[in-house]
C-alpha cells in the first residue's frame, strides 16, 4: 500500500510538473519587448532558419506592386527589418523609438510569413492573422482600455433582405441602467471585412469609451453591420461552418446591401432606446463602407443627418447596375438641399483612391455643397481609419 502511494505521488508530481510547464509556458522569450524609450525588440526562435525578418506598419513604408481585384497598382506597403541570430534566437530592435500607435506585424522566416508565437495577442483582418502591438501616448491612448466607464458590445441576429444576419452593437456606459434614449451611429467596414472588423482593427469600443468619458463625444449607440449581404455573419460564425474568409464575395457593391439597409435601422429602432430621427442618426464607413455610406445616405436623405466617407471607394461601379446608383446628381441635390448636419471626407495622401476622392470633392465644390475634409499621411490603412473615427465621432449629435 505504501509503495502504491509513493508511485501515485510520483505520478502526480510528474503530471503537475507538465501542467505547470503548459500553464506558465516554460522558458519562453519576450517578444515584443517595449523599452522605456519606446524602442521595441522582437525575438523569435528559429535555429534552422537562414534569414529572418520582421515586417509591420511600425516600419517605414516601401512601394510594392499589388493586385486589388482585377486592377494592378503600386501601393505603400510596410517595410522590413532584418533580425540577427545568436544560439538559435533571432532578434531585432528598432533603431528609433516607435511612435504611439496600434500596430500589426509578422515575421518572415525564410520568406514564410508567421505570427509572433511569443505574443498571444492576434487580430484577423479578412484572411490574414497579425500579431498586434500598442504603444501608448497621444491619440493612441484612445485605443487603450483605460480606467473609465465601459460600454457593452452585443452580437445581435436580425433580418435584412429576408435573410437572418448578425451585427455588432455598442451601447455606452449607463445604457442598461437608464431610460434615456440615444442617437445612433452606423459604422461600416471595408471589402472583405465583417461586423467584427471595426471592433478588433478599429478599436471602436475603446475609442468610444474614452471619448465619452473625456466629454469629447456624446453618449451614443454604435451599430457595426456586415456589409457582405451574401453572408450571415463573420467567417466561422455562420451555418456554413469554418469557411475560409475571402475578399471576393458576391453582392458587395451592386445595390443589395444599400437598398435593404433601412431593415437595419428599423431593427435597431425597435430593439434599442434610440432617438429615431435624422438629426440623431449618423452613417460612415471605410473604403467599401464609405461607398455604402454615400449611397445609403444619398437614397435616404431624411434618415441620416451625419455622413462620413473614410477613404471611400468612389467611382468604382457601373451606375446602371442598380437603381440605388442612378440619378446621382439629382439625389445629391436633394440631400444637400435638405442640409445634412455634417458631410465629412477623409483620406490618406498616398491612398490609391485619393484621385477618385479628389474628383468627388471637386464636384461638391463646383455645386457649392459644403463638407469637411481631412487629409492624413499614409495610404489605405487602419491607422488612418482609426484617426478618422476619433475625429468624426466628436462632431456628432452636437
Amino acid at each position: 500500500m505504501k509503495k502504491l502511494s509513493l508511485t501515485l505521488m510520483a505520478l502526480l508530481a510528474t503530471t503537475f510538473s507538465f501542467a505547470q510547464q503548459a500553464l506558465f509556458g516554460g522558458a519562453s522569450i519576450v517578444s515584443p519587448e517595449i523599452h522605456p524609450d519606446n524602442t521595441v525588440t522582437f525575438r523569435v526562435v528559429a535555429p534552422k532558419a537562414v534569414k529572418v525578418q520582421v515586417t509591420g506598419d511600425f516600419l517605414p513604408t516601401q512601394k510594392q506592386t499589388v493586385k486589388f481585384g482585377d486592377n494592378v497598382m503600386e501601393m505603400d506597403m510596410p517595410g522590413v527589418g532584418d533580425l540577427t541570430e545568436k544560439d538559435g534566437v533571432w532578434e531585432y530592435t528598432t533603431p528609433q523609438p516607435v511612435a504611439p500607435e496600434f500596430y500589426t506585424y509578422h515575421f518572415l522566416i525564410d520568406g514564410q510569413k508567421m505570427i509572433d508565437l511569443n505574443n498571444v495577442y492576434v487580430n484577423r483582418d479578412v484572411s490574414t492573422l497579425s500579431s498586434i502591438l500598442l504603444i501608448g501616448g497621444g491619440r493612441s491612448d484612445l485605443y487603450k482600455v483605460n480606467a473609465v466607464p465601459h460600454g457593452t458590445v452585443a452580437k445581435r441576429w436580425y433580418t435584412q433582405a429576408g435573410m437572418t444576419r448578425r451585427l455588432s452593437v455598442y451601447t455606452p456606459a449607463g445604457y442598461e441602467n437608464s431610460n434615456k434614449r440615444y442617437p445612433v451611429f452606423y459604422l461600416l467596414h471595408g471589402m472583405g471585412g465583417d461586423e467584427e472588423a471595426w471592433l478588433t482593427q478599429g478599436r471602436t469600443a475603446q475609442i468610444l469609451d474614452n471619448l465619452i468619458a473625456q466629454g469629447k463625444a456624446e453618449p451614443m449607440i454604435v451599430v457595426m453591420t456586415n456589409g457582405n449581404i451574401s453572408q450571415e455573419a463573420a467567417p466561422g460564425e455562420t451555418s456554413d461552418g469554418f469557411v475560409p474568409p475571402s475578399m471576393n464575395l458576391p453582392k458587395t457593391m451592386e445595390g443589395s446591401f444599400e437598398s435593404s439597409f433601412m431593415d437595419v435601422v428599423k431593427f435597431i429602432d425597435a430593439n434599442y432606446r434610440t432617438i429615431a430621427k435624422k438629426q440623431s442618426r449618423a452613417i460612415a464607413g471605410l473604403s467599401m463602407g464609405g461607398f455604402h455610406s454615400k449611397f445609403i445616405s444619398l437614397n435616404n436623405p431624411d434618415s441620416f443627418g451625419y455622413v462620413g466617407l473614410f477613404s471611400a471607394a468612389l467611382g468604382v461601379t457601373d451606375p446602371t447596375v442598380s437603381p440605388i446608383y442612378m440619378n446621382e446628381d439629382a439625389k445629391l441635390k436633394t440631400q444637400f438641399d435638405k442640409k445634412p448636419n455634417l458631410y465629412w471626407i477623409g483620406i490618406g495622401k498616398t491612398d490609391f483612391l485619393i484621385q477618385a476622392n479628389n474628383a468627388y470633392r471637386q464636384k461638391l465644390d463646383q455645386l457649392g455643397y459644403k463638407y469637411q475634409y481631412m487629409e492624413t499621411d499614409g495610404g489605405h490603412i487602419w491607422r488612418n481609419w482609426r484617426i478618422y473615427l476619433t475625429e468624426f465621432t466628436p462632431l456628432l449629435f452636437k
